[in-house]
């Protein structure tokens, strides 16, 4: 049963999963969930503020998982775990910002508090009378006596998550518009100067030394922090394509995550075949990457074979990880240096279904490209309606130096005999040999 505004429950857990949810459709704005952990009502620092640019807290005490879309909702959790808030800590307050549109046009949206180890649902606040509002605060977890307490709030702002982050003290990077230079003026014409005899010119009269007096030590001042970056990108079939370099992403390591959700009942192609078509307990995907370096070389970086690629050598694309359940809370990630972006031609992200499953059917899953010094850019797959075991993510060319990330979200079904690797290979023309590998 929701709650209601100002109602409070006790939380009898070490630790909690919080689920933003709410459905999507047309014209529905995307959700973001953020926490705030605050001390006598205001956070200490920027780094108090846990949202998709900054997704764990140093503590270890919240971490922002990602989102999930299902059939029937989408879900963005955070993950916190109430025995290691630091005693500072009195509130973490729960919040959802809109990006693109006011939450009066998403329906269904909702705050769930679940028990992290059972999943038992311990609190529940719907929000039903949203209007103009960019930013909700939907509750917050709170200490009584030792203990911890849900409250649902319901507290919208019309000002987005800038605003909500401003009113308790966290710095926000706003961006200057740049200044528009008009081009100097030409120099006046000055004529050349009329010849003259040469006339040597003076000695040099050097003046005695000055006594050295060391000047006085003062201590360097500090940097301030950089403010916090609430900029990110989402892909969609309209909108497919994006710039690194236009959103700041020209060096350091880009983390491509991959993080998935199956379902145990089914529907569409996947209810047509009587059974199950993907389960949590055996579904291995592997994340992959063809790649096409500038110098002509060729090769895949994927788990298969162990092949897990180089960061800091060719191909400068590493396998961080191998997540057989899609229940490893980092999911599969691959990791690009950017340092050496002028030596790619062109990467394809991919991802196959390596055993436990005969298709992408009823798997929902989330991709984000996580530059480390610009703002991440993500994409959610569509439901399979095909027997694909293959599915092209994300192409990312070489344009003149700059690298252009495009949403891909192909299911591909191999033909009889053909493996995914060698299908997509085929769709994209990479023209590499194959042979069997395991892992």
């Amino acid at each position: 049963m929701s709650m209601l505004k100002g109602a409070n429950v006790a939380v009898p857990a070490p630790s909690v999963r919080v689920e933003l949810s709410w459905r999507s459709g047309p014209g529905v704005p995307d959700v973001d969930a953020s926490a705030l952990l605050l001390s006598g009502g205001r956070v200490r620092s920027d780094a108090d503020f846990v949202f998709y640019n900054q997704p764990a807290h140093s503590s270890g005490a919240v971490r922002h998982e990602g989102k999930r879309s299902g059939p029937d909702a989408v879900t963005d959790t955070l993950l916190i775990d109430l025995a290691r808030v630091e005693p500072a800590v009195e509130r973490v307050v729960l919040a959802a910002s809109a990006d693109g549109g006011a939450f009066g046009r998403v329906p269904g949206l909702g705050i769930r508090v679940l028990d992290a180890v059972t999943g038992a649902e311990l609190a529940r606040f719907d929000s039903q009378d949203a209007t103009v509002e960019t930013a909700f605060i939907l509750g917050e977890l709170y200490r009584r006596q030792g203990a911890w307490k849900f409250r649902a709030v319901g507290q919208g702002y019309d000002s987005g998550l800038e605003g909500l982050a401003t009113d308790f003290g966290i710095t926000v990077d706003k961006p200057q518009p740049q200044p528009i230079t008009p081009p100097p003026a030409p120099a006046p014409y000055t004529p050349p100067p009329t010849q003259t005899a040469y006339m040597p010119p003076p000695a040099p009269v050097w003046p005695e030394p000055a006594a050295q007096t060391p000047a006085p030590l003062t201590a360097a001042p500090l940097t301030p922090p950089p403010p916090v970056r609430l900029s990110k990108v989402t892909l969609t079939k309209d909108a497919p394509r994006v710039s690194l370099a236009k959103q700041g992403g020209t060096s350091g390591a880009m983390r491509v995550n991959l993080n998935w959700q199956s379902r145990k009942q089914f529907s569409g192609w996947g209810a047509k075949l009587g059974r199950a078509v993907a389960n949590h307990s055996d579904l291995d995907l592997d994340l992959c990457a063809l790649y096409e370096l500038a110098d002509g070389r060729k090769g895949v970086v994927q788990a298969l074979g162990n092949a897990f690629g180089a960061l800091h050598q060719p191909p400068y694309i590493h396998l961080d990880g191998d997540d057989r359940t899609g229940a490893v809370e980092s999911g599969e990630n691959l990791t690009v240096n950017l340092d050496q972006k002028d030596k790619f031609r062109r990467l394809l992200i991919f991802v196959t279904i390596y055993e436990g499953a005969r298709s992408f059917a009823d798997l929902h899953a989330t991709v984000t490209l996580q530059p480390q010094f610009g703002a991440p850019i993500e994409f959610f797959l569509d439901e399979c309606t095909v027997p694909s075991t293959v599915c092209a993510l994300a192409l990312i060319t070489n344009n003149g130096g700059d690298l252009v990330v495009q949403r891909e979200a192909r299911y591909l079904v191999p033909a009889r005999g053909v493996s995914p690797q060698r299908t997509i290979d085929q769709a994209y023309g990479w023209g590499m040999n194959w042979t069997p590998g395991r892992k």
